[in-house]
């Protein structure tokens, strides 16, 4: 007992004071100007989704005036892709009812996976010649660039409205070559210093191919 009672003796026995005292947790600061940083936990929905549609639309600028290189590489994302690629399907997808003389179109999943599987082709080989960016940076500058076709997809279907002749089919014709010519411009503006010397010819002429494709598309259906 006399162990127990020392033990207890070190405890004064009478008032206790108040303890009082500040914890001061540091903030991380609200990021200002141009930085990137942000906190999306606490975010609205609403404004994440303003956020990331402004950032699409930047894109699309950029590929209609493709003048900064960089500028859909630094963030790249494939929700513009995607939406291009949904919409250029669900506009060229044939009729159920068409007839044996004419197939009315691709089918709504041939121009999706045509969309993605070529984009992933084009970017295989810009990577086998040495490119250096990644393959979802390839994908994302590709997609973007459809921009130009799709815009010609939609100028096309509102001329079909009227009774075709063949002005109307060659100002179509005018119309697709047009779009597939910005969007190889745009695509080659932004990928093409990520190949070396001497081989962006051959990093170039898929990108022609999978365009001319897509734009034959516009301009036949």
């Amino acid at each position: 007992m006399t162990s127990f009672d020392s033990k207890y003796d070190m405890f004064p026995a009478g008032d206790v004071g108040v303890v009082e005292g500040e914890m001061n947790i540091p903030s991380r600061g609200v990021p200002s100007g141009d930085s990137m940083e942000f906190n999306t936990l606490d975010e609205p929905i609403k404004e994440t989704f303003m956020r990331d549609l402004r950032a699409v639309g930047n894109k699309f600028y950029h590929v209609l005036l493709p003048r900064e290189k960089s500028s859909l590489l630094k963030e790249w994302d494939l929700w513009g892709p995607l939406l291009l690629c949904t919409f250029m399907a669900t506009v060229l997808q044939g009729e159920e009812e068409a007839d044996n003389t004419n197939d009315g179109g691709p089918e709504f999943a041939e121009v999706f996976v045509l969309v993605w599987i070529g984009a992933a082709i084009v970017t295989l080989n810009s990577k086998l010649l040495g490119g250096n960016i990644s393959f979802f940076q390839s994908v994302c500058v590709l997609g973007y660039c459809l921009f130009p076709i799709a815009l010609s997809l939609i100028v096309c279907r509102l001329i079909l409205f009227a009774t075709q002749n063949s002005f109307l089919f060659f100002l179509r014709l005018t119309i697709t070559m047009v779009g597939f010519a910005w969007a190889t411009f745009a695509a080659t503006k932004f990928l093409g210093d990520s190949q070396p010397e001497g081989k962006k010819a051959l990093a170039v002429f898929p990108i022609c191919l999978f365009y001319f494709i897509l734009s034959w598309l516009v301009v036949s259906h």
